[in-house]
């Protein structure tokens, strides 16, 4: 594959949405990064082009077998104008990785992070400078075949789209609420809870409805087997603090490896704040609460960085934590990796990377 990237710049552009009212995955930038894929040329073709509809026909096994993945990450704009990317690297890993499970070429990690930035470089005046908004950032891969058979496609689309987006906390961090799931299931081991595919997602969408037809924001998922343990909530990683010590789930072969709880883990170690990985059940979590050692919970991801959590509902009854109000631990961690990434504080970790 050439590593030059073809540009093609758009002879119209669109306007720019007001950041006081951004939708999150509403509004669209002028220009994406298209690259495809077959089995006599490899990844071939980059290029950035217009943001404009793709045309597949409607034998496309996109359309038929879900063996589809993609990634999320945001770009961030400084008080001093800078362009900021929080760890794309290990989206770009996490993405071969989704990879690997659906049977789909590696792409170049390199190269792509490459072409991520060229592309942030031409949209760079869509990135919203007002508090909490940044510029969402999409990578996906699509089979493109046309072809009604089960089996892995032989051609592929690599695409990287734009969305402006506005604060996931309209006035401030808030808990929400948590209906915890004991009849659907998100993923099992040997699944691929691992693997960041659109299937998963679909999965989870007719436990969501129902906690939200029961004023519940999110939906904390139990383990495919015994129904037991805590694997994620809604679509983010868990932590709970716990007579002092963090505990999250260990990565057990259908827990999605996030980024954010990557990070996470990093700073309570940095800070000398006990944390475990490990397999942790409901009831455990239950007894805690009753036994007055449940301090706080909250999920991490890359949308809402930290989305602390003030209510549960389980076996008929209501936990609440904190007396519904945002825990210390979770405001120092959201304050934290939002000023890093943001660069109100200093990048210890080497996280940062910047877009020229």
């Amino acid at each position: 594959m050439t590593n030059k990237i073809n540009i093609t710049l758009s002879t119209t552009r669109k306007e720019k949405p007001n950041p006081s009212s951004l939708e999150f995955g509403r509004v669209f930038t002028d220009h994406m990064f298209v690259m495809d894929y077959s089995e006599t040329k490899g990844w071939y073709d980059p290029r950035i082009v217009p943001y404009e509809p793709i045309s597949l026909y409607p034998s496309t096994m996109v359309f038929h077998y879900g063996q589809t993945v993609f990634e999320g990450l945001k770009a961030y704009r400084t008080k001093e104008d800078k362009i900021f990317l929080f760890r794309p690297d290990k989206n770009f890993q996490r993405l071969n990785l989704s990879n690997d499970r659906l049977c789909i070429p590696h792409i170049d990690e390199e190269f792509a992070a490459e072409a991520l930035k060229q592309l942030i470089s031409i949209e760079k005046d869509w990135i919203p400078s007002a508090p909490g908004t940044s510029l969402y950032i999409r990578p996906f891969i699509i089979p493109t075949e046309y072809y009604l058979g089960v089996a892995p496609s032989k051609y592929y689309r690599f695409m990287i789209i734009l969305s402006p987006v506005g604060s996931y906390y309209k006035e401030g961090i808030k808990p929400v609420k948590i209906y915890v799931e004991d009849n659907y299931v998100r993923a099992v081991k040997g699944g691929t809870g691992t693997a960041k595919t659109g299937a998963n997602y679909a999965a989870s969408l007719k436990a969501q409805e129902n906690a939200e037809k029961n004023g519940y924001s999110q939906v904390l998922w139990l383990d495919g087997l015994e129904k037991k343990y805590i694997e994620e909530v809604g679509s983010m990683n868990i932590f709970f603090k716990i007579n002092g010590e963090v505990v999250t789930p260990a990565l057990n072969g259908s827990i999605l490896e996030g980024v954010t709880r990557n990070s996470i883990i990093h700073l309570l170690k940095h800070w000398d704040i006990p944390v475990s990985e490990k397999r942790i059940s409901m009831e455990e979590v239950y007894q805690a609460y009753k036994d007055g050692f449940l301090e706080e919970a909250f999920g991490t991801g890359t949308a809402a960085v930290i989305s602390p959590i003030g209510e549960f509902f389980y076996n008929d009854e209501k936990m609440v934590l904190n007396n519904g109000e945002t825990g210390e631990l979770s405001k120092k961690l959201y304050d934290t990796l939002t000023g890093i990434q943001t660069g109100k504080h200093e990048d210890l970790f080497n996280w940062i990377v910047e877009v020229n």
